[in-house]
């Protein structure tokens, strides 16, 4: 390997897979004999392996944190690479149109639709993942997947509570695709209503600029002191002024909302993400006169 920059056609012939896939992949879909699709077409951006932020992320995070050299390690223990060799590929999944208007509709659990994209819609973004780095594997590029790694977990962060050993909000924020809002969503150019995936990959991309230097640039609550119209979407109180209370968070959406979602629709599956819609940031970057 070289410390020179890969050429543009790598990134673009990525940029075209991650494209067709969601275009024209029949996993892509409610699942429900509609044929509708579960994503609209994505973003993606780039972020160096050896970019600042993944270390101040373990620092702040937890030791459990790992860096995007220590996940490429895991996936290649026989040749590990370093960190100046990796780009870290981010994509976001915007929800459907469809979607977020259903869901903006419930005020205790999440939608039918919004219950099956975080069923079948994340299936789909499981396989992305995993078509991606083999098929850059295939180029003779080596990459990998941490979501889908053995080893990844949920960890307990001191600071921060429920955490994992990778974050692909994390991942998306480095490579300039979005900032956290209070509900500690990322709020991107296509909305906080969405999904996110990532691919470790030996080669060096240009890294995607970020347009921001404040990781809370978008949410209009802390840029501006306005908006906070996602805290009374929550049903059970679990965002305030302070922040979001994960615990609450938690036991509504992985135990009543995945009891609810088997009960009512069939689907084995947690979810509710009413703070994801109804608010300015669901489908873009709100300006500062939707705060008021």
């Amino acid at each position: 390997m070289t410390d020179k920059i890969a050429g543009p056609a790598l990134a673009d012939w990525i940029r075209d897979f991650i494209a067709g896939q969601v275009a024209t992949s029949p996993e892509n879909s409610l699942a429900d004999g509609s044929g509708e699709r579960a994503f609209d077409q994505p973003l993606v951006g780039f972020s160096a392996g050896d970019d600042p932020l993944y270390q101040e992320y373990r620092r702040h995070i937890g030791d459990f944190f790992w860096t995007p050299a220590q996940a490429h390690a895991l996936a290649f223990p026989d040749d590990p690479a370093p960190a100046s060799e990796l780009t870290v590929i981010s994509w976001i999944l915007p929800q459907t149109q469809a979607t977020k208007d259903e869901n903006a509709g419930q005020n205790i659990y999440c939608s039918r639709r919004w219950a099956a994209v975080r069923l079948f819609g994340e299936k789909f973004n499981a396989l992305l993942r995993r078509e991606l780095a083999q098929a850059l594997c295939d180029r003779g590029v080596p990459a990998c997947a941490p979501m889908l790694l053995p080893q990844w977990k949920m960890e307990i962060s001191p600071a921060y509570n429920f955490a994992s050993t990778w974050s692909e909000r994390h991942a998306a924020h480095t490579a300039g695709l979005g900032t956290f809002g209070l509900c500690d969503g990322l709020i991107t150019p296509l909305g906080k209503a969405m999904r996110v995936g990532s691919v470790i990959v030996r080669a060096r991309l240009e890294p995607t600029a970020r347009p921001y230097a404040d990781h809370h640039a978008y949410c209009l609550f802390f840029s501006h002191g306005t908006c906070g119209k996602c805290i009374p979407r929550c049903p059970v109180g679990a965002l305030s002024e302070k922040g979001h209370d994960k615990n609450k968070c938690s036991r509504h959406v992985r135990v009543a909302g995945k009891e609810h979602n088997q009960r009512e629709f069939g689907l084995e599956i947690e979810g509710c993400g009413l703070c994801q819609v109804a608010v300015p940031c669901a489908s873009h970057i709100p300006a500062p006169e939707e705060g008021l």
